[in-house]
C-alpha cells in the first residue's frame, strides 16, 4: 500500500495542470475537501492542495503549450540527475531537466519509451504529500501501456521498481512495487490497454481513496465533470470510478476494499 514512508521508486508528490486553478480548486474543494494555498511568485503561482491542513496534492494554471489538463505522478528519485540520465539510456526521454525548486527540492519530468509522462521528486525541505490512503487523498496510482513487459523493463531499469502477478477474483494483475520492499508494498499496477474498455492511450492514472464513490460520481457530474466508468464493484479490490474533472483531467476514486 501507498505510505508517506517514501522509498527510492515510490510515488511521493502528484499534482494538476490546469488552464482554471481557480475553478479546479472549487471542484476538486466539492469532491474531496481540499482547500487550495496559492503560491508565491517565486514558484508561479505553484500551490498546494490541503486536506485538513496537510497536503494532499500540488496545482498550478497552465497554457496550451505546456500539456493538455492532467495529473502528474512524481517518484521518489535520491539523485535525480542520475534518474533521469537513466531514462534517456532506456530509450525514454527528459521532458524537463533536473531542476532546484528553491530548497525544497530537486524536480524534472520525463517520458517512458511509450511517451508517457511522470516527474521525479528528489526530496529536499519537502518530502512529498502530507496524507495518503485517507479520504481525498491519493491511495494508488495505475500505468495503461500498449507493452507491459516493456514498461516493466523500463521501470524497473530506471526506478528500480519491480513487478509480480497478484491475483483476484475474475482475474489477475500486474503489480509494482519499489525495490528490496515486500509485495504488500505495492503501489500501483500496469494495465495492457488491450484488456481495457475505458483507457486509449498510455498515461499514469492516480486514484484518490473515497468513502462513497457513488456520491462522488454524482457530484462530480453536478460540477461539470464526466464520467469516464461508472462506479463499479470488483471483488477482491473495491468499488471504483473513473472521472475527468470539467477541464478534461482524468482520475480515479475507489473506496479500497479491507484486507483480509
Amino acid at each position: 500500500m501507498l505510505t508517506t514512508r517514501y522509498v527510492t521508486g515510490a510515488p511521493n508528490w502528484i499534482d494538476l495542470g490546469t488552464p482554471d486553478i481557480d475553478g479546479a480548486a472549487a471542484f476538486y474543494g466539492d469532491l474531496f475537501g481540499w482547500r487550495f494555498q496559492p503560491g508565491d511568485p517565486e514558484v508561479g503561482g505553484y500551490g498546494l492542495f490541503q486536506l485538513g491542513g496537510r497536503t494532499a496534492a500540488g496545482g498550478m494554471q497552465t497554457t496550451p503549450d505546456q500539456g493538455p489538463p492532467s495529473w502528474t505522478v512524481y517518484f521518489q528519485a535520491p539523485d535525480a540527475d542520475a534518474t533521469a540520465k537513466a531514462a534517456g539510456q532506456a530509450r525514454g526521454s527528459v521532458l524537463t531537466q533536473p531542476m532546484d525548486v528553491l530548497d525544497l527540492g530537486r524536480m524534472a519530468i520525463l517520458a517512458d519509451r511509450a511517451g508517457v509522462q511522470f516527474g521525479l521528486w528528489q526530496p529536499g525541505r519537502n518530502q512529498g504529500l502530507d496524507v495518503v490512503q485517507e479520504h481525498g487523498s491519493l491511495c494508488w496510482v495505475e500505468l495503461y501501456t500498449a507493452d507491459v513487459p516493456a514498461a516493466a523493463a523500463f521501470y524497473h531499469s530506471v526506478l528500480g521498481l519491480e513487478t509480480f502477478g497478484v491475483d483476484f477474483p475474475g482475474g489477475a494483475y500486474t503489480a509494482f512495487v519499489p525495490a528490496q520492499e515486500p509485495e504488500d508494498a505495492m503501489f500501483g499496477g500496469v494495465v495492457p490497454l488491450a484488456d481495457d474498455p475505458v483507457e486509449e492511450e498510455a498515461y499514469w492514472l492516480p486514484y484518490f481513496e473515497v468513502t462513497d464513490p457513488d456520491v462522488l460520481v454524482a457530484r462530480a457530474q453536478e460540477r461539470g465533470g464526466t464520467i469516464r466508468l461508472p462506479a463499479t464493484h470488483l471483488p477482491g479490490v473495491g468499488r471504483l470510478a473513473k472521472l475527468a474533472d470539467p477541464y478534461g483531467a482524468r482520475f480515479a476514486v475507489i473506496r479500497s476494499e479491507p484486507k483480509a
